[in-house]
């Protein structure tokens, strides 16, 4: 039950954005709603006056067609039986004169509605725009008001159209409005009311506070049967049906459901789903509000699997499926470009982060929760942490620290590519592992796989390790700039999996490891021969056309890669001193009985990744011995920032 009183508790600590309606990127309002309240796509706005007459009407646009409305259990559950709700709704349940204009419908949608539209009008929690309304529906000329209007349209015959066909369009006709805004027909359209009254400043009364309170008030006294509430342990009116549609408009799932009372759902356990577990509608309509809030304003979708972290007093919290990128700023990112010591990289990580760890109070919670539907009517919680923020902030810290290489895949403001040294993002992960063709559902699954990693310590799933190793050891499927991508976030992976030892992105030179030295040959191989074809030949080298065959058998496959390496250190001739030089360096540190065709280790991609880098980064000469006046061989990261470019 922590989930429910968590968000419970948010719901109270953001009372201010209650109704407050804000805009996503495309445009689409949302809001936190208030309790017995809930949203709809609205296609149709009625303005009246204060004594109830009809002014106009008009078809919604989409980007403003979000309603809150005001909303009872048994409406929120509705599925094929008429149960209106309150104020606004269909046309079937508005419109006094639909059978004239659609035809018979089954059962009384309309005089229900206005029995329990006058049973509001007449309490003591009644409201004066409501009433106006009231009065006006009293007349039934809804429809026939809004086809003179020109915003409902009829047939030949007096009928609603049931659709717009192309040979109206063919013979001159305009499309409606109401037609390019609903998918289905016009008699499904949505009514929401407006009431203008001088010296009123908000006639909308779906965002009128003052009418929503009433109607709270209004529905408390309908609730009075009473329960222990499981959540806040007091006794109070207990919550008979749960909100749906929670991740969209359209989504008919619930978290909590209960309503098999024939089957096996209570036998030989409860007599009543209340028995089983009790919330109060009080608990379960905040809880519920804040996590659509909370959805539309802050999380990440994939394939319908929600993914979600915020906190109770401050929403905003760093992504632990993200990387460390976002959170610089340009001087951090030419900072986190350069190769970095560990410490001074630490740093800033703990600078970039550190915004939220100190921001509030320190006790304060994190919370991350997955949902996902199995059918069409039940949600799931699939993963579910209430971390104290100071451990939530250690554990993401000790991800980006141990989890980390030199990436140049991100793009900043001015859309150039940058080099980072940071974690890789899980869908980079996914990326690196199953390729840019994955299907969501796969990528999902890696998602939530590796949350655990970063907020419960866990190890990183050995087949995903092996899948990115594999997809890097095999560059001659791929463009350039997509290798290089998955060759940086699987160095990244094998890092982590090597936590203890502490690689760095800076060659070590020191270390003997038959793995990371294979790796170091391989790269050496790989400049010497991209040195000799020069800038303007893009195919791959022979170190790379050999690298997953030189993983699985490294001392045969050398051998090949060396023969074939002959013609171009005769080509450079004393040019490729140094790259000669460092060739027997590196084969001298191996051992003889460790040249075999014994498997390599994912350290090998290290080896290479740190050698090529080295090579690549060099500001100086890097020999000029015993007079031979040799020039060193410079580069930077020029070289593979034209490749990366050039194949993207």
């Amino acid at each position: 039950m922590s989930w429910l009183a968590n968000l419970s508790r948010t719901y109270d600590n953001h009372a201010e954005s209650i109704g407050q309606f804000e805009k996503k990127r495309n445009g689409r309002e949302y809001a936190l709603i208030p309790i017995s309240h809930t949203t709809q796509s609205a296609h149709i706005e009625v303005i009246l006056n204060g004594q109830g007459e009809f002014l106009k009407a008009e078809v919604i646009v989409k980007e403003e067609a979000s309603t809150i409305i005001p909303c009872t259990e048994a409406a929120a559950s509705r599925t094929s039986a008429p149960v209106p709700y309150p104020l606004f709704d269909k046309l079937v349940y508005v419109a006094g004169d639909y059978a004239s204009y659609v035809g018979e419908v089954k059962g009384t949608p309309h005089a229900d509605y206005m029995e329990q539209l006058r049973t509001w009008c007449t309490s003591p929690y009644t409201h004066r725009k409501v009433e106006s309304v009231y009065r006006y529906l009293e007349k039934g000329t809804l429809i026939a008001d809004l086809v003179e209007y020109e915003v409902l349209h009829v047939n030949a015959g007096g009928k609603l159209l049931d659709k717009w066909s192309s040979d109206m369009e063919e013979s001159g006709k305009e499309k409606p409005d109401i037609f390019k805004v609903i998918a289905s027909e016009q008699s499904s359209a949505f009514v929401r009311f407006a009431v203008q009254i001088p010296g009123d400043t908000e006639p909308r009364l779906w965002r009128d506070r003052a009418v929503q309170q009433a109607f709270i008030q209004f529905y408390d006294q309908q609730l009075a049967e009473t329960d222990l509430c499981y959540v806040t342990g007091k006794q109070l009116p207990y919550a008979d049906k749960h909100a749906s549609r929670i991740r969209n408009s359209g989504d008919k799932t619930k978290l909590i459901s209960a309503n098999d009372t024939s089957g096996f759902t209570f036998r030989g356990r409860f007599r009543t789903s209340h028995d089983a577990a009790s919330v109060s509608y009080e608990v379960s309509q905040k809880a519920h509000n804040a996590l659509k809030w909370l959805i539309e304003r802050q999380s990440f979708h994939l394939d319908g699997r929600v993914f979600l972290v915020w906190g109770p007093e401050r929403l905003e919290m760093p992504d632990p499926l993200g990387d460390i990128f976002s959170y610089l700023n340009e001087e951090d990112e030419e900072e986190a470009a350069g190769d970095a010591a560990h410490k001074e990289y630490a740093n800033e990580v703990r600078k970039a982060l550190g915004g939220y760890r100190y921001d509030g109070d320190y006790k304060s919670n994190v919370l991350i929760m997955i949902l996902d539907a199995a059918t069409p009517g039940r949600l799931s919680i699939v993963y579910y942490r209430d971390l104290n923020k100071e451990l939530f902030m250690d554990r993401l810290l000790k991800w980006h620290e141990s989890c980390f290489w030199r990436h140049q895949y991100k793009k900043n403001a001015q859309d150039k590519y940058v080099a980072f040294t940071g974690a890789p993002a899980t869908r980079d992960i996914a990326f690196a592992a199953y390729g840019p063709r994955a299907s969501d559902k796969v990528v999902k699954g890696l998602l939530e796989r590796m949350l655990p990693c970063i907020v419960d310590g866990r190890p990183i799933p050995i087949d995903i390790v092996r899948s990115a190793i594999s997809r890097a050891s095999n560059p001659v499927g791929m463009d350039m700039w997509e290798w290089e991508k998955t060759l940086s976030i699987a160095c990244a992976l094998v890092n982590k999996t090597n936590e203890e030892r502490s690689f760095q992105v800076s060659l070590n030179k020191e270390l003997d490891d038959r793995s990371y030295l294979f790796g170091r040959l391989l790269a050496i191989a790989d400049v010497l021969e991209r040195r000799a074809l020069g800038r303007e030949e893009k195919r791959a080298t022979n170190a790379v056309r050999y690298m997953n065959t030189f993983a699985q058998r490294p001392g045969r496959t050398w051998s090949v890669i060396q023969s074939n390496l002959q013609p171009y250190q005769a080509r450079m001739g004393t040019d490729a001193w140094y790259l000669n030089s460092l060739l027997d360096e590196v084969g001298a540190k191996l051992k003889p009985e460790e040249f075999t065709d014994s498997p390599l280790s994912g350290l090998y991609l290290l080896g290479f990744y740190s050698q090529r880098h080295d090579l690549y980064t060099s500001k100086k000469n890097k020999e000029s011995e015993a007079g031979n006046g040799q020039d060193g061989e410079q580069a930077d990261d020029s070289e593979l920032e034209n490749d990366h470019e050039t194949n993207e």
